[in-house]
């Protein structure tokens, strides 16, 4: 009677185990930016550019490409803003760097320009944290895309810690 018990708990324990491995990909745990974090970079952005006479729009979308953030400097056109949220785009579409894409891809280039939300230009930064892409910025403004990315990258250095330390 005892062995019987226990085959049939077992049994019912493998029909649960079962089951609920069945069923493991309906609910997605994602590490991505949050808002206060990617506020927090979106304006050290501009305080990095305004320190080198740039006025600059900064804009840091999470993962999937969805906005988080976006900080226009006082002095920085309207464009601005959409050119830097499409460099993060195009950052998180590739998974590099924008300028690292924009040098390895010049042959698709033009084709990528056409897609609605991307523009192949250097100035957008990945965002990684605890090994994780978890989003990525886009500046625009500054005389070149090199030192668009300069001014994200110091931003990033100056939240590093509490960037690396975000995702448990």
């Amino acid at each position: 009677m005892k062995r019987l018990i226990t085959k049939k708990m077992i049994f019912s324990l493998l029909l649960v185990l079962g089951s609920v491995s069945a069923y493991a990909g309906d609910i997605i745990v994602d590490k991505s930016i949050g808002m206060e974090l990617a506020r927090d970079i979106a304006n050290e952005t501009i305080i990095a550019c305004r320190k080198d006479g740039f006025h600059i729009s900064a804009v840091v979308v999470d993962r999937f490409g969805l906005m988080r953030a976006a900080l226009r400097d006082d002095r920085a056109s309207r464009f601005t803003l959409e050119i830097a949220e499409r460099k993060a785009n195009m950052t998180v579409m590739a998974w590099t760097d924008s300028g690292t894409f924009k040098d390895a891809r010049a042959d698709i280039q033009q084709e990528l320009n056409h897609i609605k939300g991307l523009i192949v230009m250097e100035g957008g930064i990945k965002i990684i944290a605890g090994g994780y892409n978890i989003g990525a910025v886009g500046v625009s403004g500054a005389p070149g895309g090199d030192k668009d990315a300069a001014c994200a990258r110091k931003a990033l250095d100056k939240l590093a810690e509490r960037i690396e330390f975000a995702i448990d």
